[in-house]
């Protein structure tokens, strides 16, 4: 009788999003956080400690996008990493200059500026970006502790967007209607 080759604990999450849409493993953004701090992504543990009104970067997957009426078209943006959530706004002109992304990305990096009034953090955006597929090389992690990726497998395909195929992690939010 041979043996299955042991999963990836990368595969073991996107899997556990795929029957469950959550995992009890690991975040999946803790993969990728040794690319996104060689790319100067800070996490949202750090908002707490970083200097008011610096400019910084960070990537999370995103829970909320909100809309109120009484904003005048301001959207909110909730987004989680490994260390917690961060809060985005997006004022209206940047909102129509990164709107695909503002709204459809499951994966969103902003770039802007960091605000905190008493115990309220968030950062207000000038750029917004869909890192969407940048999920889909979780389950090419090991969970090592170096988290290099291994070979991707033949049949993930990169060029399908993500849902695509039941093998790719699918998030969702709860987004404004």
């Amino acid at each position: 009788m041979a043996l299955l080759p042991e999963m990836p604990l990368g595969e073991h999450v996107v899997e556990d999003y795929a029957s469950l849409s959550l995992t009890l493993k690991r975040h999946p953004l803790a993969f990728l956080r040794p690319e996104f701090t060689h790319e100067g992504l800070v996490t949202a543990a750090d908002l707490a400690h970083l200097p008011v009104d610096r400019r910084l970067a960070i990537a999370g997957i995103v829970l909320i996008r909100q809309r109120p009426g009484s904003a005048n078209g301001v959207v909110f943006i909730t987004i989680e990493d490994e260390t917690g959530i961060a809060n985005l706004i997006v004022w209206p002109q940047i909102l129509e200059r990164f709107r695909r992304a503002a709204l459809g990305a499951t994966l969103l990096r902003c770039i802007g500026k960091l605000q905190r009034e008493e115990s309220v953090i968030h950062v207000v955006a000038d750029r917004l970006d869909d890192m969407t597929p940048r999920l889909n090389t979780l389950r090419d992690h090991t969970g090592e502790t170096d988290l290099r990726p291994v070979p991707k497998p033949p049949f993930a395909s990169p060029d399908k967007p993500p849902g695509y195929d039941a093998r790719d992690i699918v998030i969702t939010s709860r987004n404004f209607r």
